[in-house]
């Protein structure tokens, strides 16, 4: 059997191939808006845990100098108690552990923040998928 054309009129409402081109540009276009948007809230959410991880890293660093110059001695001479409680040199070196400690501290809970700090890993993955939906390939 031989295969025939079909020797219907086009109608006006079949779309032309420009249209079918520019339907196509203004989809393409959306995506790649739509991706861009969902990269931005990614990072934001990502910035945001940076953020809070570096104040705490300078909130540790903050406290611990405060502590040591201004606080350490009145520790220290309050474990003293005049002469009745530690020797001077212990009531000091217990004073800088606990410093020591609570820097220490601080740090391990900015260091849990900074890693929460991720790449827009859904928008990346959707960004690799758009060639190979340009091509009818799922």
């Amino acid at each position: 059997m031989a295969h025939q054309m079909s020797n219907e009129p086009v109608k006006d409402t079949d779309p032309t191939l420009g249209k079918l081109v520019m339907d196509a540009q203004r989809d393409i276009s959306s995506l790649i808006s739509k991706e861009i948007q969902l990269a931005k809230s990614e990072i934001k959410v990502s910035v945001k845990h940076g953020g809070v991880g570096i104040g705490l890293f300078a909130g540790a660093a903050f406290l611990g100098l405060l502590a040591i110059i201004m606080l350490s001695v009145a520790f220290a001479y309050f474990l003293h108690w005049n002469g009745d409680g530690l020797d001077l040199h212990w009531a000091f070196t217990v004073v800088f552990v606990v410093y020591v400690l609570v820097a220490a501290l601080l740090a391990y809970i900015g260091l849990r923040q900074v890693k929460k700090v991720k790449a827009p890993e859904r928008a990346i993955e959707q960004g690799r998928q758009i060639p190979q939906a340009l091509k009818g390939r799922p």
